[in-house]
């Protein structure tokens, strides 16, 4: 039976799902088998596992943290939303329905049962459990019949350390406040409070953590600096989006890309490779203004596309793209952004929002939703004829004729190339579009039609080949060179930070105290 710990917050991004990595480094480092574990988690940012099914990427990135395998008993129940009052509910990795969030509310007991089987599983496999909480545990209005925070704990009887976010402020107030909203049980289960994104002389904060310790009658165990990770984040809340500015001129860039900030964004850690390579500028954009010059346009995925393709076009940014597309920048649509750059879009069953809509038009693709969702892993080869022979790719693709990539696809929707004879003049087809890769089961994948090309492959840019081809490429079309050494391992990158957290976490929290509260 393993030993556990409860990360709970003040409030969302609070920075729980770091300090959860980072003790789960520690432990590693120290010898310990040990998962992480959320109940519920709300985010659109998810992942295949080896098995296909999907769970939140934040517990992902604390399994690789943890030197495991990810597995969907870290994460049993997943909400993705897809309006600002509805989600879809995925309970052990498979979508079980769209609810609004008052009916989720009353059902969400029911999955109890599924929560603790799933925890269950890690109870035996592992020493040691972090969980991680949702939000707030003193949200009130939410406190009854909770499954993520307090309840969570008293379920599995956890100890729990509170950690407040002193860089948004108020962080006494926080900590102290939470704490007087909650009953005098959950008040006992906190037997640590954690301060984080601390930014200065630590000496000037110490007489508040005096009183701090005083009023509350419970230790501070840490107090840790603001520092940049560059590590997968949860959710849209994460900082990198706010990045939508064109680049300084005295920085040394050779590629600057748009990523288009759509309001449902998906999966935004598929740009994360992209980032850390040196010489490369990402943007994410969601207005005309900051669109620019870039050299490399990209539509991400989303949880509602029909919705976030009314949003392009109202936005005026639909035009930005076909403006770039017309002068031969390289534009690419990753799932529901190889969607959009279609003909047309079908939803008639309301699978995400209902309706149907004219898609950009840059690829002679439809799309039609259902009901079966398609999640699997998946490897490809980039170019290539379902019959295995590669074809010559037009324009900046050419360089990745018979690449070889893995990743994975999450998507409801079934997409098709039209023949050109199929031009009834509705759709306007200029051109016939060959596949952009040939899956290992035979199928075909995606969409190339000169610079534009769409994929369902989810973490393709995680492949080093294909990357460095790729931005040599778009290199060589502004005469410049791209070297090799740019180009970052991504699984060595990681490692390199999950270490680098570890160490910040045993500099600055009291580790003997974390591992006391633990029991170990």
């Amino acid at each position: 039976m393993a030993k556990n710990l409860m990360i709970q917050g003040t409030m969302s991004n609070a920075g729980k799902s770091i300090v959860t990595a980072g003790i789960l480094r520690v432990l590693k480092q120290d010898g310990y088998r040990v998962a992480p574990f959320k109940s519920q988690n709300m985010a659109l940012n998810s992942y295949i596992t080896k098995d296909g099914f999907e769970m939140g990427r934040a517990q992902v990135m604390q399994a690789e943290a943890a030197g495991t395998e990810p597995d969907v008993s870290m994460n049993p129940i997943l909400l993705k939303p897809t309006s600002d009052v509805g989600s879809q509910v995925i309970v052990n990795g498979i979508p079980l329905k769209n609810m609004p969030a008052s009916e989720y509310f009353k059902y969400k007991t029911k999955l109890i049962p599924d929560i603790m089987n799933a925890y269950e599983k890690l109870d035996k496999a592992y020493d040691v459990v972090v969980i991680e909480g949702a939000g707030s545990p003193a949200e009130i209005n939410l406190k009854k019949n909770d499954i993520v925070n307090m309840g969570m704990a008293k379920l599995v009887d956890a100890p729990v350390l509170l950690v407040g976010d002193i860089d948004r402020g108020g962080v006494f107030a926080q900590l102290v406040g939470t704490i007087m909203l909650l009953e005098e049980e959950e008040k006992r289960r906190i037997k640590g409070l954690v301060i984080n994104k601390f930014r200065g002389d630590k000496k000037i904060l110490e007489p508040g953590l005096v009183q701090l310790t005083d009023i509350c009658r419970i230790p501070v165990a840490g107090v840790i600096p603001y520092m940049y990770l560059d590590i997968d984040d949860e959710d849209s809340l994460s900082e990198r989006l706010d990045n939508g500015e064109s680049y300084d001129s005295t920085e040394e860039v050779l590629v600057d890309i748009a990523v288009i900030k759509l309001p449902h964004i998906s999966n935004f850690t598929d740009f994360n490779a992209l980032e850390s390579s040196n010489g490369v500028h990402v943007r994410y954009v969601n207005d005309v203004s900051r669109f620019g010059n870039p050299d490399f346009v990209i539509i991400p995925g989303t949880k509602n596309t029909i919705g976030d393709m009314k949003w392009l076009r109202q936005s005026g940014l639909e035009n930005c793209i076909l403006k770039a597309a017309s002068t031969d920048i390289p534009v690419m649509g990753v799932c529901g952004g190889f969607q959009m750059l279609g003909m047309y879009i079908s939803d008639e069953d309301g699978t995400e929002a209902g309706g149907n809509i004219r898609g950009i038009g840059l690829l002679p693709v439809v799309t039609e939703f259902s009901s079966k969702k398609h999640q699997t892993r998946t490897q490809a080869v980039i170019c290539a004829s379902e019959h295995g022979m590669m074809w010559d790719a037009a324009g900046i693709w050419e360089n990745l004729n018979g690449i070889k990539v893995s990743g994975y696809e999450i998507h409801m929707g079934e997409s098709t190339i039209l023949d050109s004879s199929e031009d009834d003049g509705f759709y306007g087809i200029v051109s016939t579009g060959r596949p952009f890769s040939v899956l290992s089961d035979g199928k075909e994948d995606g969409c190339v039609n000169g610079n534009v090309c769409g994929t369902y492959i989810h973490g393709i840019f995680d492949n080093e080949e294909f990357l460095l081809k790729l931005l040599k490429s778009i290199c060589e079309r502004k005469g410049i060179t791209y070297e090799a050494d740019n180009v970052i391992s991504v699984k060595k990158r990681k490692e390199k930070e999950y270490d680098k957290l570890a160490d910040m976490i045993r500099t600055n929290m009291d580790i003997e105290m974390v591992y006391k509260i633990i029991g170990l």
